[in-house]
């Protein structure tokens, strides 16, 4: 990424973010936000845009707005109101989208990042509620349309233009991810539309101080395909300039799999959507206690909890970082911890065998399905004795293959170390006189040999033995 650092170009970005909340009913009406329903059996005259009916607001998505707002670093605008954006397109079934301009929810916030050149803040220009439109299901005869995500409640994440390249971009991006997880105001499953972002990106010249043209690209909702696109529009941008041209303000989609980015019409402004206040909701009045109150729910996040691990359970910060990306694999991982009291071991498990696994699966670690009491029950066969190393990946991954008892898994296919040092010796001493070469190039000076001879009496026990006492062995006879 960023190969265009040495074109005499820099880059301006910054996004717009969707987060769907995770009520269980929609922003103004009753109906269901479950995902997955069959189309159109989510709706009501409210979400339908049914002449005469009045919307009543959801007490659940302005708490869970102030939540955002305060992880974030907002200041929350305690008297706010609802104000109409008004366009046509056949998925907003009222022509218009209840939302906020002129006093949003949250204000003037930051998130910070780390970067290669450490630490940045990301300013957040504002955070504020709005419902979200139908869905437009295009066929080769005719467009369908799905009114089932109408209405579902919706918070948009406006950032400042204060970032420069893809890989910032996704550093702010999981840093929103991981923040709404923690709260519980969103799964943020991006593969489900809970979670997507819109890319506004320009590019000058170094040393210029005045923006560029920029360009929206819209409703990306996958952290690829938002790495792929800003690369392409960057390119983009600097081979029109560079050719003569100009950039023209538009809005724009991305195909992924074709790898390209394609102009779908001019960008409109806030004064193109003809924006007025909500005549049918009354304004919103939070009260010091109110706000209080919502601020004493908000949990250990990220960042915290980070911090905790290296502090408490002598976590590198890599680890500690790796492990607190993920709302669900940081509870994992303290429950293991509370169950076994190794942190190191339990970190190793689930940062290395997990996550290859996961990645194998092409699973997100919020999907992982692991119960901390058998990771747990793993590392203490490992810590007394009863398996090595080797057989307790294999048998992590049966646990999570098959969920099974690894204590039971053990004992039923006799996976226990050798625990005889009779029988051991009498064998270490039967591999060293079958191997008089190896045993001869280790005398002579070749220490490596030793690693044949250990192979040897591992080989021999099926792995139940122990490696390190296998070379202790070893070298004790050998002188």
């Amino acid at each position: 990424m960023s190969g265009y650092k040495n074109t005499g170009y820099e880059v301006v970005i910054g996004l717009e973010v969707h987060v769907e909340l995770n009520t269980a009913t929609k922003i103004f009406c009753n109906c269901s936000t479950a995902f997955g329903a069959a189309p159109n059996t989510h709706v009501c005259p409210v979400c339908t845009g049914m002449p005469g009916v009045l919307p009543v607001m959801n007490r659940m998505v302005l708490e869970k707005a102030v939540k955002a707002g305060l992880a974030t670093n907002c200041t929350i605008t305690q008297q706010c109101k609802f104000d109409r954006k008004n366009y046509f397109y056949p998925d907003l079934p009222k022509a218009y989208q209840t939302s906020q301009l002129y006093l949003p929810i949250c204000r003037n916030g930051y998130v910070e990042i780390d970067t290669a050149d450490g630490t940045k803040q990301v300013r957040i220009h504002q955070i504020h509620m709005e419902e979200d439109a139908g869905k437009l299901i295009h066929g080769d005869a005719a467009t369908l349309i799905d009114y089932n995500r109408c209405g579902v409640p919706l918070l948009e994440i406006v950032s400042e233009p204060d970032m420069c390249s893809a890989e910032e971009v996704l550093a702010y991006l999981e840093k929103l991810k991981a923040t709404m997880e923690y709260l519980n105001v969103s799964d943020c499953k991006m593969q489900e539309g809970s979670m997507r972002a819109d890319v506004n990106l320009s590019v000058r010249r170094v040393g210029d101080t005045e923006l560029g043209t920029r360009t929206e690209t819209k409703n990306m909702n996958s952290f690829k395909a938002i790495a792929r696109a800003i690369e392409y529009e960057i390119f983009r941008q600097i081979e029109v300039l560079e050719d003569g041209g100009t950039i023209r303000q538009e809005t724009r989609r991305w195909d992924d799999n074709k790898g390209v980015g394609y102009a779908m019409r001019s960008k409109e402004d806030a004064h193109d959507y003809r924006y007025f206040p909500e005549p049918d909701l009354a304004p919103i009045n939070i009260s010091d206690e109110t706000l209080e109150a919502i601020r004493g729910t908000i949990p250990e996040l990220p960042d915290q909890k980070r911090a905790r691990y290296v502090e408490e359970y002598k976590l590198s910060a890599y680890d500690a970082g790796q492990l607190t990306r993920s709302r669900h694999l940081a509870e994992i991982f303290e429950q293991t911890v509370r169950l076994c009291g190794q942190p190191k071991e339990a970190a190793n498990f689930l940062l290395g065998d997990c996550m290859r696994l996961l990645n194998q699966d092409g699973k997100e670690p919020a999907e992982l399905r692991l119960a901390p009491e058998k990771l747990a029950e793993i590392i203490k066969l490992v810590q007394a004795g009863s398996i090595n190393k080797t057989t307790a990946k294999a048998v992590f991954e049966k646990v999570y293959a098959e969920d099974i008892d690894p204590v039971a898994y053990v004992k039923e296919n006799g996976l226990e170390m050798m625990s005889d040092d009779g029988e051991l010796d009498q064998l270490v001493a039967d591999i060293i006189a079958a191997n008089p070469k190896s045993v001869a190039d280790y005398q002579s000076g070749k220490k490596a040999a030793i690693g044949f001879l250990v192979g040897q009496v591992m080989k021999a026990t099926k792995g139940k033995a122990d490696a390190g006492k296998v070379n202790a062995k070893l070298r004790e006879l050998l002188g």
